[in-house]
């Protein structure tokens, strides 16, 4: 349920420096609003972005951050040009800035019931009316692609799922990389009375592989050189999938970085174009 919509607070020279980094669309085409929704009984704040032609409906796609807490939760600038750029593709986007950011109530789970902060957005788009309910994509980046995978593991509304750098194993992942076991030694521990094996078996999709609807095709992008997710994540996770014959695709970018910056522009076009081809066929 929609509590509450906000303008956001930009400077010209914020919307300039957005036009340039993801696209004169991104600030010109559509509009974007900072939200508060209700999340099994919490408020929990968030993001939406749409085209400005509100005569016509358009198919939703919910958008995953990563980061645990408020280090990678949007600002204002951030969702403008990201949720903005998808919208200015011709899509109703949605994003959840997981229970107990941003001021929200709650505590972030790292992939506990904060999942339920994303299915719960479901009932947020019915409230706009240029967003059809009726087609749905999903995207996630890094722990964002975690909370993809899990979130898909609990319905199969979705047409078209796109992971950047996701993670598939956790327990892998604090072993391996520096970041990872930082996070965890400073914040995952704390989360609950779980041991280490118990809380990352949990989070990682690699174990329940078989819990991925296969109604969903799912595009996974990962760098080769990333330090933080491990490309191994994407990779043994595709090894899984091909064993369910699922209808997938893993590109891999040479000397790619966590975030993808020197391939941001072929990155892109892939994405948009696994969610025109999934989505927008059912218009």
């Amino acid at each position: 349920m929609l509590i509450s919509i906000e303008n956001l607070n930009l400077s010209q020279s914020q919307l300039n420096l957005i036009k340039s980094g993801w696209g004169s669309g991104a600030v010109e085409k559509v509009t974007a609003k900072k939200i508060t929704y209700l999340s099994d009984g919490l408020k929990v704040k968030g993001y939406v972005a749409y085209p400005d032609y509100e005569s016509k409906k358009y198919p939703c796609i919910i958008w995953c951050r990563g980061g645990y807490g408020n280090a990678g939760a949007l600002d204002d600038f951030n969702a403008q040009g990201i949720l903005g750029q998808i919208a200015s593709w011709g899509y109703f986007v949605l994003e959840t800035q997981y229970r107990g950011n941003d001021g929200g109530e709650g505590q972030d789970e790292f992939g506990g019931n904060d999942v339920n902060d994303i299915l719960n957005l479901f009932g947020v788009a019915g409230e706009f009316s240029s967003a059809d309910t009726s087609v749905w994509g999903i995207e996630g980046w890094s722990r964002g692609g975690m909370m993809t995978y899990l979130a898909l593991t609990k319905t199969n509304k979705f047409s078209a799922a796109v992971v950047n750098a996701g993670i598939s194993n956790l327990s892998c992942n604090v072993k391996e990389s520096k970041f990872m076991k930082h996070l965890y030694d400073n914040a995952f521990n704390k989360l609950d009375g779980n041991d280490f094996e118990t809380f990352c078996a949990q989070r990682s999709v690699i174990n329940f592989a078989d819990k991925l609807p296969d109604s969903t095709p799912l595009l996974l992008l990962h760098g080769t050189s990333d330090n933080r997710v491990p490309p191994h994540d994407s990779i043994d996770l595709a090894y899984k999938l091909l064993e369910r014959k699922f209808t997938f695709r893993l590109v891999l970018f040479e000397n790619g970085d966590h975030f993808l910056k020197p391939h941001k522009k072929e990155a892109d076009e892939l994405r948009k174009h696994w969610f025109d081809l999934y989505l927008k066929k059912q218009e």
